[in-house]
């Protein structure tokens, strides 16, 4: 090796604050500082490479431009116990393919990829890739305007998605970032929706885990494309107004040898006793949440999503596994905290210290907790006792939902409180209402398949059931397909079912579309959605019609929406309801309108109200209600 190829462990990016924060778990930059850098030192361009391995004997880069030789470039240790390793490599270039080669102390050899890693080879490869996150963004626009767009008191309808079975190229393969930036954003706008969400696009081995055992905590997945072509689709969204929130994994990581697993020779990242370490239902890893460098790591990593890619929300998975110390564990199976109790006291400070961090440095996004369980204060500020969530799954409005859609309409009259339940917790939280991936997999079928009755039946369903998750407080959430009525389970080996679209399927589509602008264009449909005053029943208790009816109002009390909802095939004429104004109440939407393949029920267009005291109201109306379909009308005070 000539003295140009010397790797010089004089330079560095780290300060000896950095390396207090990261032993104090505050430093929320890593990426800055460990990992693969670019950089030119005294006029010779090459790479610093730093990483955290405190327990390994020797660690070296082995490259494509070394002759993946473990001698050719040895990292040297910091003189101050941080345990990170150091050293700039001359020549190294942008697109050099890299592993970290390390020893053990017992001798042990093993190629490790980068944890900091900005790019990586396509699985089944595994090595890293010296690469930057240089690009020149559009979407000033939407970054000035997204604090308001994404307010707790704004318009939400995301759209969940995997990206790789949403479409396919016409030979089957896997659309690339450039691809979807091509056409989703046209799409979305097209229905109306104001945010996606992707399913993980983090790196992750294994397609089959939808991303849920993540290896590039700092890398996009590189089936689809390169960092900056990424950059690209997340611009083209914002572009077209649409917010994009990325589905993030803090909770465990696969235990593929080339990954975080015993990355030095021992649970550096994990904890070293499977009570702790071992997660039994995803055969995964643990993150060690008391150990304050994996802190550091993990916000990191949750800080870079939000630096580097503009994205506008992390949706955080599997809250509940982070939460207790018995989840999925028998008796014995288990470690109770130091106070005796089930409560990972670990990861709550950790939650409320990633979301203190986020909300300090962006208040304007949210962070969106998937919590499965009644955990109280979730979205409630860290200062008040709470984990500092923006906004939860409400998991148990959806159980309720399904559950009671599933049924036939001839039973639902015996279970009316699977509909009004969630109101009796529904401003405990800021919540989500989620119809998402997780329903419409393992042998659940599709939402289509959910509702009872003939196709008829079925395609009203979907649309009332729709029309009940609109009106009801609480942001929305729908997985890819339902949007047109997805007969077949989702699978992810394949693609959407686009054919319905020439169907069926196209009705259910535009009256998805016309929710989500009445949606966007009404307040008293999102503005309050976390105030108590932002809802009121008109009238719950017609169980035996399976009837519901209730208003929307906005936060000022000045404009509400009247909305009814009928459960059974049953129309119902003359159908009489109390309204709190005088006036005529124009009828907003039906569902049962023919060009969404309804029957064609309603009100032509509204109706006046009368001087007839009914449901605590000294005013009524009379409506028509149409056959498993939901009605809406609009009045203003005055």
């Amino acid at each position: 090796m000539n003295t140009v190829d010397a790797v010089r462990h004089d330079l560095s990016l780290l300060t000896e604050q950095d390396i207090y924060l990261f032993r104090e778990g505050r430093h929320y930059r890593l990426y800055e500082k460990l990992g693969a850098h670019l950089m030119d030192a005294d006029g010779v361009s090459g790479c610093f490479f730093a990483v955290w391995a405190p327990n390994a004997r020797s660690v070296s880069v082995i490259s494509d431009q070394n002759g993946w030789d473990p001698c050719a470039h040895p990292l040297a240790p910091r003189l101050d116990s941080s345990g990170i390793w150091q050293g700039f490599v001359p020549g190294m270039t942008r697109g050099a393919v890299y592993k970290y080669h390390l020893v053990a102390q017992n001798g042990q050899e093993w190629d490790k990829r980068d944890p900091f890693a900005l790019f990586g080879e396509s699985p089944p490869e595994s090595a890293s890739i010296v690469w930057d996150t240089e690009y020149f963004w559009t979407d000033k626009s939407w970054m000035a305007e997204r604090g308001a767009r994404n307010a707790l008191d704004a318009p939400w309808s995301v759209y969940e998605m995997h990206l790789g079975s949403w479409r396919r190229k016409d030979n089957g393969e896997l659309m690339s970032f450039v691809d979807l930036a091509g056409c989703l954003p046209e799409y979305l706008s097209g229905l109306g929706f104001t945010h996606v969400e992707f399913l993980p696009v983090m790196e992750h081995p294994f397609y089959g885990s939808w991303g849920y055992q993540t290896t590039g905590y700092f890398s996009p997945s590189s089936r689809f494309g390169s960092p900056q072509e990424f950059m690209d689709l997340v611009n083209a969204l914002h572009r077209a107004g649409i917010g994009v929130v990325l589905d993030w994994v803090p909770s465990h990581f696969p235990n593929d040898e080339y990954g975080l697993h015993r990355f030095d020779g021992t649970h550096l990242y994990d904890h070293e006793d499977p009570r702790r370490g071992f997660h039994p239902d995803w055969n995964s890893c643990i993150f060690n949440l008391g150990r304050y460098e994996v802190r550091s790591f993990l916000i990191s990593s949750a800080m870079f999503w939000l630096d580097a890619y503009h994205a506008d929300g992390l949706r955080v998975d599997a809250v509940a596994s982070m939460l207790y110390l018995d989840y999925s564990r028998k008796e014995g199976e288990w470690i109770p905290n130091e106070y005796g109790g089930r409560e990972n006291l670990e990861a709550i400070d950790f939650l409320r210290t990633l979301n203190s961090t986020v909300y300090q440095q962006y208040p304007d996004v949210q962070t969106i907790a998937e919590e499965s369980t009644s955990w109280p204060m979730v979205s409630r500020p860290v200062h008040l006792g709470g984990l500092g969530f923006g906004m939860k799954w409400n998991m148990g409005w959806m159980h309720d939902t399904l559950e009671y859609f599933s049924m036939d309409p001839v039973f639902r009259k015996y279970h009316q409180d699977k509909l009004t339940f969630a109101l009796w917790y529904a401003y405990t939280e800021n919540f989500m209402l989620p119809l998402s991936h997780d329903e419409v997999v393992y042998g659940k079928g599709s939402l289509f398949t959910k509702m009872p009755g003939d196709d008829w039946q079925k395609w009203a369903g979907l649309r009332l059931l729709y029309s009940y998750m609109y009106t009801m407080p609480g942001k929305k959430l729908l997985f890819m397909g339902a949007e047109f009525g997805q007969h077949g389970e989702w699978n992810h080996d394949g693609v959407l079912e686009w054919g319905q679209l020439e169907g069926q399927g196209a009705g259910l589509s535009a009256y998805l579309h016309d929710l989500n602008m009445l949606l966007r264009s009404h307040p008293a449909l999102h503005g309050a959605d976390f105030l108590p005053e932002g809802f009121e029943w008109v009238d719950f208790r017609d169980a035996e019609e399976s009837v519901i009816a209730f208003l929307r109002r906005d936060e000022q009390q000045k404009r509400c929406v009247l909305a009814v909802l009928n459960f059974t095939p049953v129309p119902r004429e003359n159908y009489r309801l109390g309204v709190p104004w005088a006036g005529f109440w124009k009828e907003l939407l039906c569902s049962d309108a023919v060009s969404y393949g309804g029957s064609g029920w309603g009100n032509y267009g509204g109706v006046q109200s009368d001087a007839i005291p009914s449901h605590g109201h000294e005013q009524s109306v009379e409506i028509a209600l149409p056959p498993l379909g939901a009605v809406l009308f609009e009045c203003s005070e005055g």
